[in-house]
């Protein structure tokens, strides 16, 4: 697969999500694995995660131990493979989300999710979303820390604005390598975040790049246009919709939720994909 670079390490173009394999509908951990196992024969290199993706108040971290175990039990050279977790969201049990954007919170869940991925630094650590009860650049003191700690080898942040981007790679003197914004035809709104990272070598990281988990499969159905162009290509519009992703700028790295082998297979063959300038013009098309 074609790779692309969050901070100095080269990951595949297309990543995966794994979020729909730890909350509601989650599939059973033998699917899950084999999602993850055809993930990485296709290519993928970068796998994302947070403590916050899981079920139950005693489940915390699910999809990072699942993940970690998928991981140390494939059959192949995992040495190149990049997980990217992250704290300050929390899932109480009940369904509900609920921010801690403390320092002191942030740390703590960093040394957990340490233990649960089993190593002794995080690859990419992400602020997970703003607390507005918490000063940011507090919470992006912490994230500093933990980078000068040797406790992540690399730090992002999720869903942020311009203004917190600058905050937060100024507090990190120059070393946020990444921007996890929600990005897809049903929402465009990011586009000023994309920019910002192009502008600063950022990579910009697209969660539900597809339309989230209740939408990916009926994309083509709701954007009349994706699946115009993928018929004329012979592929899904999911795929049609990564590869309009990936060339709005060099620092796109898509991350696709998958639960099924089938449709991180089908995802990750969007980095081969080329679209023509005619048919970028029409997908750059308001819906």
């Amino acid at each position: 697969m074609h790779t692309r670079h969050i901070g100095d390490v080269a990951v595949g173009a297309i990543g995966l999500g794994g979020m729909p394999m730890s909350i509601e509908g989650r599939p059973d951990e033998q699917r899950s694995i084999a999602t993850i196992h055809a993930a990485l024969d296709a290519g993928v290199t970068l796998i994302d995660t947070a403590d916050a993706y899981h079920l139950y108040a005693d489940d915390v971290g699910h999809n990072e131990s699942l993940i970690a175990h998928a991981v140390a039990t494939f059959g192949g050279d995992t040495s190149d493979v990049l997980i990217a977790t992250k704290g300050g969201h929390l899932r109480p049990g009940d369904g509900s989300w609920t921010k801690n954007g403390s320092p002191d919170y942030l740390k703590s869940a960093c040394e957990a999710s340490l233990k649960r991925l089993g190593v002794e630094a995080i690859g990419l650590y992400q602020f997970h979303r703003p607390d507005p009860t918490v000063p940011y650049a507090d919470s992006m003191g912490a994230i500093r820390d933990l980078l000068d700690a040797g406790k992540i080898r690399l730090a992002g942040i999720s869903n942020a604005d311009p203004e917190q981007i600058r905050l937060a790679n100024d507090i990190l003197g120059g070393r946020l390598v990444s921007v996890q914004n929600q990005f897809s035809p049903a929402f465009r709104s990011s586009e000023p975040e994309l920019e910002l990272c192009a502008e600063l070598g950022i990579a910009f990281l697209p969660w539900s790049p597809l339309g989230g988990i209740a939408s990916a499969a009926d994309l083509g159905s709701r954007f009349a246009v994706f699946a115009e162009v993928a018929k004329e290509y012979g592929v899904s519009p999911q795929q049609v919709c990564l590869a309009w992703l990936l060339v709005k700028a060099p620092v796109v790295v898509p991350i696709p939720g998958a639960s099924r082998p089938e449709t991180i297979r089908d995802s990750a063959a969007a980095a081969d994909l080329k679209l023509s300038a005619g048919h970028l013009a029409r997908l750059d098309q308001p819906a």
